[in-house]
């Protein structure tokens, strides 16, 4: 077996001790899933279908969310041979959409699912070298796609994130929690534990979004053989720019996922409930394509009461977690603080060949100058205050339009929603329950 520049328990230290993003180099080199390329791929899974999200290569200002996105079902053979510049039938419904007009993604795919039929291929993601024991393939999702392929930028909820990069190479676009206030969050459309950003990064409308000037980004272009750590709550946009790129990637539990579920539940109760009132400025298509269905209320009320319970019998309900407010403290890692808490790290991450820290971009192109006001001055015209509003006619934006007035539902669900907001109802909503002693409430029961 290679040596390694760091052994599972040094990893897990580093990992504990990260607050920013950084890339390992040197730990995947004996990793039998190195050799995941595209073409190994496509003649391991055969005649198997899978679903490809498409986007046009030239876009206006705004990202591309995947409500806006094209969607076919085809083998990853039809992918390879259209990416190798064929247009015949042998590209199945590829053929529809020409590579110099159109990037493809296969996101988002569950390892044990791609693979259920050849389970031995679990093994070839090794996590267990990152402190993380047992955890490989089963546990892990696959991203194929061409160039130009991309996520809007987003925030995830839960966990912390490792990121493999086998083939092609990947720019990363980090954007730290603090810089949310920027970053112009919403839950439109939806997608549980996706918050996302309004703004295009890489082509920002600082006109729309002002704010965006004052965003820290760390870019990073990850190469084939490096890994990438992404802390909790790290915003990010990821885009593809060889012409072939493979990822494989897992999340990791943090302590402050229990909280998170909370929230995300509370979360679903709110725009479910103002997203399906009948309303002219409910007609826009809200509703990811990850998501299988709309849920009712009792069902949406059930799974928060659930998640509340959960919550509270990991947290524990003892005495001294409800009298001593700081046992239920995490830090920015999502890690818990007093009770029963493992003790930090007191060493620095151990930067140097083999851990390289993602640093701050020191010259974006949105860049604020001496010269620029804070904030963008305040338009006589009111409905500029508010990103979704505007003169759009509603058919452009699928929201009510000017006959609506200044504020649409999705001006009132960004703020309800925002990341701040709801951490801070779901920590009044866990103390609440916990004062009253009934982490069980009637709709757990129904």
């Amino acid at each position: 077996m290679a040596t390694k520049p760091f052994s599972p328990e040094q990893s897990q230290r580093i990992l504990r001790s990260l607050r920013t993003p950084a890339v390992f180099l040197g730990m995947t080199d004996d990793w039998p899933a190195s050799g995941w390329t595209l073409d190994r791929l496509a003649r391991c899974v055969g005649e198997k279908s899978t679903c490809f999200r498409l986007g046009p290569r030239r876009r206006e200002k705004g990202p591309l969310f995947e409500t806006e996105c094209s969607y076919i079902d085809a083998t990853l053979a039809e992918f390879f041979r259209w990416t190798g510049g064929c247009r015949d039938s042998s590209v199945g419904l590829f053929t529809n959409f020409p590579l110099s007009e159109h990037w493809a993604y296969a996101d988002y795919k569950y390892v044990a699912v791609f693979f259920q039929e050849m389970p031995t291929m679990f093994k070839d993601v090794v996590w267990s070298d990152f402190g993380c024991p047992g955890r490989d393939g089963r546990e892990s999702t696959l991203w194929i796609g061409t160039g130009g392929a991309n996520t809007p930028c987003h925030m995830d909820s839960y966990g912390c994130n490792l990121v493999f990069q086998v083939q092609g190479r990947k720019r990363w676009h980090l954007f730290p929690p603090d810089d949310a206030k920027h970053l112009y969050p919403t839950r439109i459309p939806y997608e549980e534990s996706s918050v996302f950003s309004r703004v295009s990064v890489v082509q920002p409308d600082l006109g729309r979004f002002p704010a965006f000037r004052r965003a820290r980004a760390h870019c990073v272009t990850l190469h084939p053989g490096q890994v990438l750590f992404v802390p909790r709550h790290w915003w990010h946009y990821v885009e593809s720019i060889d012409p072939v790129t493979v990822s494989v990637n897992s999340w990791i539990e943090v302590a402050a996922d229990d909280e998170a579920r909370v929230g995300e539940a509370l979360s679903k109760v709110i725009i479910s409930a103002l997203k399906t009132t009948p309303s002219i400025d409910n007609e826009d298509n809200w509703l990811n394509p990850t998501e299988e269905e709309v849920t009712s209320h009792d069902q949406n009320m059930r799974y928060l009461n659930l998640a509340v319970r959960a919550c509270a019998e990991h947290q524990g309900t003892s005495a001294e977690a409800r009298a001593d407010p700081a046992a239920r403290k995490r830090d920015s890692g999502g890690h818990a603080k007093g009770l029963g808490a493992q003790p930090e790290p007191s060493d620095p991450p151990p930067f140097g060949p083999h851990l390289i820290p993602v640093t701050r971009d020191a010259d974006p192109p949105w860049k604020v100058t001496a010269s620029d006001p804070i904030e963008a001055p305040v338009s006589k015209d009111k409905r500029s205050r508010f990103p979704h509003s505007g003169t759009k006619p509603a058919a452009e934006h699928g929201r009510g339009g000017e006959e609506q007035g200044c504020v649409s539902t999705d001006d009132v669900l960004d703020c309800l929603l925002h990341p701040d907001v709801v951490a801070l109802v779901t920590q009044l909503m866990l103390d609440r329950q916990r004062e009253l002693g009934a982490d069980i409430l009637p709709f757990c029961t129904t």
